[in-house]
This record gives C-alpha cells, sequence and structure tokens, in this order.
C-alpha cells in the first residue's frame, strides 16, 4: 500500500509539472511597455518600448534591470533583496498588482509585458509610488503588542531594578490564529488591488486591518479596545464591500479578507459587550 501512495503522489507532481510547463510561454526576447512619467516636472505619461533578451527563469525585475542597465538608464524603479522579502518591487504588471521579483516572464502571455505603477497610491516618477499614506494606516492600528505587562527576557526572571517579569506563553493554537497574519511583507498589492482605498483613501485598506486583527487575535494583547476604536469609524473597518481582491494578489499567501471578516466579529462581540454593560449601569441607575 505504501508503494501505491508513492506511486501516486509521484505521478501526480509529474502531472502538476507537466500542466506548469504548459502554462509557460517561451521566448527568446520579450517587449516592455514601461510607463513613464515625473510629478515633480509634469512630464507627460506615456510608455516606452524597450525589447530586451529572457531566459525561462527571467523575472520581471531581471529584464527591467537590463532594460535600465543597457537600454534606458533613466528609468525609474524600486526593488532591493530580489526574493519576495522586503515587498519594495511592487507595480502593476499586465494590469495585475504583482512583486516584479517574483513573476516570471514565461508565466505571462502575450508578446508584450506592460508595467505600470500601483494604483491608489500617490506617484512619484515612473514606477515609483509613495508609501506615506500606506505606512501612515499601518502605523494607526497599532501593530504591536499592547498591554502593561513586560516581556521576559531570554533566560531571565527579574528586570534591571529587581522588578519580576512575567512570561507570556502561548500555546500552538494560539498562535495559529494569527500566524499566516504575521506574513505579511508590507508589499502593498492589496492596498493597490482595493476598490475602498479607490475611493476614500481614510480607509485603512486590507493590510492595515489584517495587522489589526493579527494583534488583536494575538492572547499577549491587552488592550484590544483602544485598537478596535480606531477602526470604528465611517472610514474604518465598515466601509469593506469584501470584493476579496486583497487576498487574491498577496505574494505571501495572507487573506486579508479572511483577517477582515474575523475582525468584524470581534468588533461586533465588542460592541455588544459594551451594550451589555450600558444596559447593567441604566438598570443599576433605575433601581437606585
Amino acid at each position: 500500500m505504501e508503494q501505491v501512495k508513492v506511486a501516486e503522489q509521484s505521478d501526480a507532481k509529474h502531472t502538476e509539472k507537466a500542466h506548469k510547463q504548459e502554462k509557460e510561454t517561451l521566448r527568446s526576447s520579450v517587449t516592455l511597455r514601461v510607463f513613464r512619467a515625473n510629478r515633480k516636472t509634469s512630464e507627460h505619461a506615456h510608455f516606452d518600448t524597450i525589447e530586451v533578451p529572457v531566459q525561462r527563469w527571467t523575472t520581471v525585475l531581471d529584464a527591467l534591470l537590463y532594460a535600465k542597465s543597457y537600454k534606458d538608464s533613466s528609468i525609474g524603479i524600486r526593488y532591493s533583496c530580489r526574493m519576495a522579502s522586503c515587498g519594495s518591487c511592487g507595480m502593476k504588471i499586465n494590469g495585475i498588482p504583482r512583486l516584479a521579483c517574483y513573476t516570471k516572464v514565461s508565466e505571462l502571455s502575450g508578446s508584450s509585458i506592460t508595467i505600470e505603477p500601483l494604483s491608489n497610491f500617490p506617484h512619484i516618477r515612473d514606477l515609483v509610488t509613495d508609501f506615506t499614506q500606506f505606512f501612515k494606516h499601518h502605523h494607526d492600528v497599532k501593530p504591536y503588542i499592547l498591554g502593561d505587562d513586560p516581556v521576559a527576557p531570554a533566560n531571565s526572571g527579574q528586570g534591571a531594578e529587581g522588578e519580576t517579569y512575567t512570561e507570556n506563553i502561548q500555546t500552538p493554537e494560539d498562535v495559529d490564529k494569527y500566524l499566516q497574519f504575521s506574513y505579511c511583507i508590507k508589499c502593498g498589492l492589496c492596498y493597490s488591488a482595493c476598490p475602498t482605498v479607490a475611493t476614500d483613501t481614510k480607509f485603512p485598506g486590507p493590510q492595515a486591518l489584517a495587522q489589526a486583527y493579527r494583534y488583536t487575535a494575538d492572547t499577549r494583547d491587552a488592550d484590544t479596545k483602544s485598537r478596535l476604536n480606531v477602526l470604528d469609524d465611517r472610514h474604518g473597518i465598515w466601509r469593506c464591500h469584501f470584493a476579496g481582491s486583497c487576498s487574491s494578489v498577496c505574494p505571501k499567501g495572507v487573506d486579508p479578507a479572511l483577517g477582515i471578516q474575523l475582525l468584524r466579529g470581534h468588533l461586533l462581540g465588542f460592541s455588544k459587550n459594551e451594550n451589555r454593560v450600558a444596559e447593567k449601569k441604566r438598570k443599576t441607575l433605575d433601581l437606585l
């Protein structure tokens, strides 16, 4: 039985590999249509067409860097790690927000690739956008552990002045509640794909809301109320229409739409508790 199981797994892998190869478009060169504009000089927005050689493993970032090195050094582009960890090279590739370093040219169909800056971000130059507003929303939801209890340093039971530290122990089940949301690299792809952000710049966006859930679900956090108060606003979590585009473009497999739904559940429970407290106080006052 074990051999049959191994054989079935091997067949499945071959089938998956063959299917993947069918989806690949192999070519020796590709034409890049690169968005060009400069907000500072009011340069007229247009597309430059650049042909670059490619291999099967060439990513869109590789193709852009080749164009910048050998065809046009003035192309404005932001990147860093080149391994889908820093989130710097987010851009729209054939109309879809993606990481350029994580998108192979062979995975894209057509004879040309259109590359544009991310939507919903103020434009700076060419493929570079301004993330100031995005990070402000991230900061506003307090993306850190809130509470009075200090965390114990490793191998230590007391603080510098004799203060006793307490250790915040979590079970694997506790970690599972928020683990996937901790994989966020803040690349902004979900923010760019969000239709609500496109119409309301005060809306925190899927990244900030998912991070709010990540810390609300963390059992070490001791001040959920202050975080939820920030979100319970007319520009807050209730503006989400659940289009789901945020989850479909995430390169790290995070599901912001799920986080927003779970956070809404927390907020409804939080509101119910508040109403219960108010009702209890009213009854107490009536008895007096």
